[in-house]
C-alpha cells in the first residue's frame, strides 16, 4: 500500500552538471521559491534516479514534469505537452539516461494501474549539453520563469491553491545552497581554468 500523502507532484529531472541538462531541475527550485504549496502537493528534485521516481509517480493523480527535450526545434523554445503526447517525447531521442529511465518510470505506472490522472510535460529545447561543469545557457535560463508560469497556471487551473512563498529571496530549498544556481554559476572554474568539453592537450596527434 502506497503511503505517500501527495496526490500531486511537481518534478525536475535532469543533471545539473551537463549545462541545459539542468534546466528541469532549475525550473522545479524556481517554483519551489516562487510557491508555498499545499500539504497533497509535494515539489521535487528528481535528478537522474529514472525508476527509484515510480512510488511517487504512482501516487500522484496529476503530474507536472519539467526537463530538457529535444523537440527539432529553436534552441531555447519552450513547450508544454499533456497527456498521452507526454511519454513519446520523453523517450523521443536519449540525450541522457534520466529520459529513457523516466519513459519506462510512466510505463510501469500504467502496467500497475496507477498512472497520473492528468499529466504535463514543460519542456525546453537545448542549446548545449557537452559541457561538463556548464550552467544553463542563456537562452535555457530565460525560459526558466516562463516554464514556472506555465506550471502554476496548469495546477490553479485545476483548483491547486499556490500561495507566493514569503521568503522567496532565501536560500535554495530543495538543494544544498552550494547547488543553487547563483553559486554554482559564480563557484566553477572558468572554461580557461578547466576545459570541461575534453582538452587538445590530451589528443594531439590522434586522427
Amino acid at each position: 500500500m502506497n503511503t505517500l500523502s501527495h496526490d500531486v507532484l511537481v518534478l525536475g529531472i535532469g543533471n545539473l552538471l551537463w549545462a541545459d541538462e539542468g534546466f528541469g531541475v532549475r525550473c522545479v527550485e524556481a517554483f519551489d521559491s516562487a510557491f508555498d504549496a499545499p500539504d497533497n502537493v509535494l515539489v521535487m528534485d528528481g535528478g537522474t534516479q529514472g525508476l527509484y521516481l515510480l512510488p511517487y509517480v504512482e501516487a500522484a493523480k496529476k503530474l507536472v514534469v519539467f526537463d530538457a527535450i529535444d523537440f527539432g526545434f529553436q534552441p531555447g523554445t519552450l513547450k508544454q505537452l499533456e497527456g498521452r503526447d507526454v511519454p513519446a517525447f520523453m523517450g523521443a531521442k536519449k540525450m541522457s539516461l534520466h529520459q529513457t529511465g523516466f519513459q519506462e518510470v510512466l510505463a510501469a505506472a500504467q502496467l500497475v494501474g496507477r498512472y497520473p490522472d492528468e499529466l504535463v510535460l514543460i519542456g525546453c529545447q537545448p542549446v548545449e549539453l557537452e559541457d561538463y561543469g556548464g550552467s544553463l545557457r542563456d537562452e535555457v535560463k530565460a525560459q526558466v520563469g516562463p516554464a514556472v508560469r506555465l506550471a502554476s497556471d496548469w495546477l490553479r487551473a485545476r483548483g491547486i491553491e499556490l500561495r507566493p512563498r514569503a521568503d522567496r529571496d532565501a536560500e535554495a530549498r530543495l538543494n544544498a545552497g552550494s547547488l543553487s544556481l547563483d553559486a554554482y554559476e559564480t563557484g566553477r572554474p572558468s572554461e580557461v581554468e578547466a576545459c570541461r568539453v575534453g582538452d587538445d592537450r590530451f589528443f594531439k596527434g590522434r586522427d
